[in-house]
């Protein structure tokens, strides 16, 4: 290659074209993993519960069933990201912790964006049909969950409930891949998912309080005012207990219930995060939780 061509990448000026390969990535929040490993501790608990152990499909080896439910995770979260930013475009500017994104700063037009978007969604959407057609069935639902959330801000007082329903779609459809259906343990355990999102996600609104009622987007955070730890806490709780619940139904052992109390004292640090309701201590709370995910998984396979 000549001197002169060294900056061509298939064709393509280099240096601009990884510059805009970063942009996506960003839409995607791919440098923030944290929010891929929240959506998928709770599809692991489910897939290890339905299978009793290493997850398969009636027809299909652990290793592809694993394969397709990691990646379509990935996938949909970065989606529904996308697709976030592109119904925020003209709000997140006016948000401290927003106003970096590419979109907000105009380094991608929405068209890039809508593109983007689609091209994610049919990746997903050839994942979702290497399994049988009753999961594809459920896959809609929580596709759909997920392009309909970024809406739901504007008028829903507690759209951090609905965001559960979308990032717990993927627990029935865990077990309908894995079972053919859903048994109540399923259900319970997605019930589970919503509410440690509401735990989590409302952390997380709680860093963003002061601009949303700026701007006028709706959040838990707003919805709970003076009571946001009572009610986390509570949230919290109720979590405990449907995990308790679950761990006896299951008849698990001593391991699942020392991730439990592990858990619990994972909460008991959260609340001290959020206290003085710092945007600091909030966020760093939020964060902590993909360490409550990944304890309650290690109980489930060990337990």
């Amino acid at each position: 290659m000549a001197a002169s061509d060294r900056s061509l990448l298939f064709g393509w000026p280099a240096a601009p074209l990884l510059r805009r390969i970063d942009r996506y990535a960003q839409l995607m929040r791919l440098n923030r993993p944290i929010g891929i490993g929240l959506l998928l501790w709770p599809t692991l608990w489910a897939l290890w519960v339905a299978a009793r152990g290493l997850p398969d499909g009636p027809q299909m080896p652990a290793t592809h069933l694993l394969f397709i439910f990691i990646a379509g995770t990935a996938v949909m979260r970065s989606a529904g990201c996308v697709i976030n930013d592109f119904a925020d475009r003209d709000i997140d500017p006016h948000v401290k912790r927003t106003r970096g994104r590419p979109l907000a700063l105009r380094l991608v037009s929405p068209h890039e964006t809508l593109v983007l978007f689609s091209v994610l969604v049919l990746l997903a959407l050839w994942l979702v049909t290497r399994l049988d057609w009753q999961t594809v069935r459920f896959a809609f639902i929580g596709a759909g969950l997920t392009v309909s959330y970024p809406f739901m801000k504007r008028f829903f007082p507690l759209p951090q409930f609905y965001l559960g329903a979308a990032f717990g779609w993927a627990v029935p459809m865990a077990f309908v891949a894995t079972l053919g259906g859903v048994p109540q343990i399923g259900w319970l355990l997605f019930v589970i998912t919503v509410l440690w999102a509401g735990v989590y996600d409302t952390q997380y609104a709680m860093v963003d309080r002061d601009d949303d009622l700026k701007v006028g987007v709706e959040s838990t955070a707003i919805a709970f005012g003076d009571l946001d730890r009572v009610i986390v806490g509570a949230m919290q709780l109720m979590m405990l207990a449907g995990l308790a619940f679950a761990g006896r139904a299951l008849l698990l052992g001593w391991p699942f219930w020392l991730a439990l109390a592990t858990a619990a004292a994972l909460f008991a640090w959260q609340q001290w995060l959020i206290r003085e309701r710092t945007r600091d201590g909030c966020f760093k709370a939020f964060l902590n939780n993909n360490w409550v995910g990944l304890v309650l998984f290690a109980g489930f396979v060990a337990g």
